[in-house]
């Protein structure tokens, strides 16, 4: 299926746009106020309260001393997605088979403007300081499947995304200079694949490999993670990299229906 861009037209619901942006507001933050939603979308305080408001009557979200809160049933619009197609199960038993032969634990993500979100994990050890669950958002510059994705990106895309990217170093250790990035994004795409060592944070080493549609465009990107204060870059390799490309090849390859992400 492809995505086709839709223009702004007399079919297109505002109300339905700045409602969605609401939700998306929420990212990272545990609650919004009518104030800090209204100035996160660029929306009036009245809109913002009614979109608000409208979260509340319908189960998305929960109201406590003027604030807001997402409830479970947001996970829902998620859920629905993930599960409309039967290639999704297919990937998720993969990602499982691909932990369970590294011991260590794999993620699927996809590019969201300059991050990455997590659209299927299987954890395996808690090496991260951040919680990383389905939904979660990270920069895509300093992590494995954000260096993969952001290599495949045609010259305007990778233009457009260092024009609005944030690129400040979360480590020592990150790489965050443009001309660096690009050196690196070139040596990607001719290897196959990515790895980011204490970039994002100290302690973090994960190694990603692309997922491409039938047309052979990189749509997704999986990873395997382990710590590096155990495991070094060279064993990271020999190790995890063959069960690591064999995995994003049968997932690229699992069905002829596309993928849903």
């Amino acid at each position: 299926m492809v995505n086709e861009k839709i223009e702004y037209n007399a079919d297109h619901l505002q109300t339905l746009e700045k409602g969605l942006k609401v939700i998306e507001a929420f990212n990272g933050e545990e609650y919004l106020t009518i104030s800090s939603a209204a100035k996160s979308v660029g929306i009036s305080r009245p809109t913002a309260r009614r979109a608000l408001i409208t979260l509340v009557n319908l189960g998305y979200a929960q109201m406590l001393d003027n604030r807001f809160y997402l409830t479970p049933k947001v996970l829902s619009l998620g859920y629905s997605y993930m599960t409309a197609r039967d290639s999704w199960e297919i990937t998720t038993t993969l990602l499982r088979d691909l932990s369970k032969q590294t011991n260590e634990s794999s993620s699927i993500a996809k590019l969201v403007n300059e991050e990455i979100i997590y659209i299927g994990r299987v954890p395996a050890n808690k090496i991260m300081k951040i919680s990383l669950n389905i939904g979660t958002h990270l920069p895509a510059f300093a992590t494995s499947m954000g260096k993969v994705l952001l290599a495949h990106l045609d010259e305007e895309a990778l233009d457009d995304y260092f024009s609005k990217a944030d690129l400040k170093p979360l480590t020592p250790y990150t790489v965050h200079q443009e001309d660096e990035l690009r050196k690196e994004f070139e040596m990607i795409r001719e290897r196959g694949w990515a790895i980011s060592e204490n970039q994002l944070e100290i302690g973090l080493m994960s190694i990603a490999a692309p997922i491409r549609n039938m047309r052979g465009q990189v749509i997704a990107a999986i990873n395997c993670s382990t710590n590096s204060s155990i495991t070094s870059r060279e064993e990271m390799v020999e190790e995890y990299l063959e069960p690591l490309l064999r995995t994003a090849d049968l997932i690229s390859k699992n069905t002829e229906i596309e993928l849903p992400f």
